[in-house]
């Protein structure tokens, strides 16, 4: 699956992770409701792509919904052993909002720290976090949304250009990003300059140097 690109990934890793919820295939306007997507027609093109490849079966008067192949259960079986396999997007400022850095890299994770909703890991740089026991070079699992409780741990979109993981505390007149570090301020933006891109789910080290 290394060639698909991230919707294509967005939408196998759906469909695989929640099966067992439907008892038929998901027509193109209840998946597209389920994966947040506004536009029927790109999900319709990026399902016809995946069909081609081999993943998703061919759609007719008979089979109207989104059903996998047998192929795309079968690397579900293969990943199940180990865990997950869930994009890794890049490197988010744990400090300082730095650009967020996309690839196309996958890590495979244990089912066990990440949510049956899409997710996505990015690997922390900088301490303000600490506090949290989120430390610099940590990887974190992020639970794909757009919206979140006051207290999580999100990670914001400043200005549409800038990424950053912090508590987050929402009110009418302003949001707040606060640290986990008692050496740094809370950061205080207008409500429209933050989007909320996902909310903090797991997290993973490695000890080796």
């Amino acid at each position: 699956m290394e060639a698909l690109t991230r919707k294509q990934h967005e939408i196998i890793d759906f469909l695989l992770n929640n099966q067992q919820e439907f008892s038929q295939p998901l027509s193109l306007d209840k998946l597209c409701a389920a994966l947040g997507l506004k536009s029927r027609g790109s999900l319709h093109r990026i399902v016809q792509d995946l069909i081609e490849i081999g993943l998703i079966e061919p759609m007719d008067r008979k089979q109207r919904g989104v059903r996998l192949t047998e192929k795309a259960r079968q690397i579900n079986q293969t990943a199940g052993s180990q865990g997950s396999s869930l994009r890794y997007v890049g490197v988010i400022a744990a400090g300082k909002p730095i650009e967020a850095i996309e690839t196309q890299e996958y890590m495979t994770v244990p089912d066990q720290i990440r949510t049956d909703n899409p997710c996505y890991v990015l690997r922390v740089k900088g301490d303000s976090m600490v506090e949290e026991g989120i430390h610099d070079g940590d990887w974190v699992i992020i639970e794909q949304r757009c919206h979140a409780r006051n207290g999580e741990i999100v990670v914001a979109l400043v200005d549409k250009t800038e990424a950053t993981l912090k508590f987050i505390e929402q009110y009418p007149h302003e949001t707040l990003l606060v640290p986990a570090n008692s050496g740094m301020q809370t950061m205080h933006y207008q409500p429209a300059r933050v989007e909320i891109q996902g909310v903090l789910v797991g997290q993973m080290r490695s000890y080796r140097r």
